[in-house]
């Protein structure tokens, strides 16, 4: 009979549930929030401890322990603009280090077909250095090849300049119905220098409201106009402008406008090309 000691599954689920938070919080590049992974952890290991209480295996089925892993995602990153993505990094991150945790087993034991050797702290710990590794080496590579798209931008407007960095997205369609022309859509932050004290109102306003507000600026007033955008959540509006002088990686260029949205930014860039 398999005897189970439920203090020991419960720090050893502790420690795997924070460091798969913590984990997943970098693969998205979030600003790491280890109180709020403590506590998504301590439900984790709390459900797995009462997976095998009397009256409550239930709690095994897949549903349950589907719920359980989407309880926790939204806890470590209920505040993220995302959290439903985290949320879906946290389960692939979880089932990814399962695979890392059987391919262990399976090389102690010498059976691919069963988990022969009970999970214990060294097992654990080499499992998730096994998986840790592997991820870090799939971020690496994918760091190299985003370092390759980025390109420096300096933008003028007036007597302001910006200068910021944009990610080459090949992916990126965005065009101008009226000229043809394509759009660089560029994040707040990186526009500052441009936008001054009217930053903060490109995430605080609706489109509407937003070009209302920007003509108490005699700077940027009958600079700015609305461009539809379609994308995979369905279609919004642009404020868009065309700079005075605009410069891709040292090229003056004239067929550009710049497009302004707070989700333009991401590890290493301000603006996507």
């Amino acid at each position: 009979m398999q005897v189970i000691y439920v203090d020991s599954l419960f720090c050893l689920n502790l420690l795997t549930d924070y460091l798969l938070c913590l984990t997943a919080g970098r693969i998205c590049g979030l600003r790491l929030r280890r109180g709020r992974y403590l506590a998504a952890a301590l439900l984790g290991a709390l459900y797995a401890a009462a997976v095998f209480l009397p009256g409550l295996r239930f709690l095994s089925l897949p549903a349950g322990r589907l719920g359980c892993g989407i309880c926790m995602g939204l806890l470590a990153f209920g505040k993220e603009r995302q959290p439903l993505r985290c949320t879906g990094v946290l389960l692939a991150a979880a089932a990814a280090f399962g695979g890392a945790l059987w391919a262990v087993s399976s090389a102690v034991s010498g059976d691919a077909w069963s988990f022969a050797v009970p999970l214990s702290l060294p097992v654990l710990l080499l499992s998730f250095g096994i998986f840790y590794a592997l991820l870090s080496a799939l971020m690496r590579a994918r760091r190299l090849l985003t370092e390759r798209r980025r390109v420096p931008v300096v933008a003028v407007l007036g007597e302001r300049e910006a200068a910021f960095t944009a990610l080459e997205d090949t992916g990126n369609a965005l065009s101008d119905p009226i000229t043809g022309r394509h759009v660089l859509v560029a994040s707040p932050a990186a526009l500052r220098p441009l936008l001054r004290e009217s930053a903060p109102l490109f995430e605080a306003l609706a489109p509407v409201e937003l070009l209302e507000a920007l003509s108490a600026d005699a700077r940027l007033r009958g600079r700015f106009r609305l461009l539809p955008c379609s994308h995979v959540g369905g279609s919004s509006l642009l404020p868009v402008f065309r700079p005075d002088s605009l410069r891709v990686d040292g090229a003056q260029t004239a067929d550009l406008l710049i497009a302004v949205s707070p989700h333009a930014h991401g590890e290493g860039y301000e603006a996507i090309l």
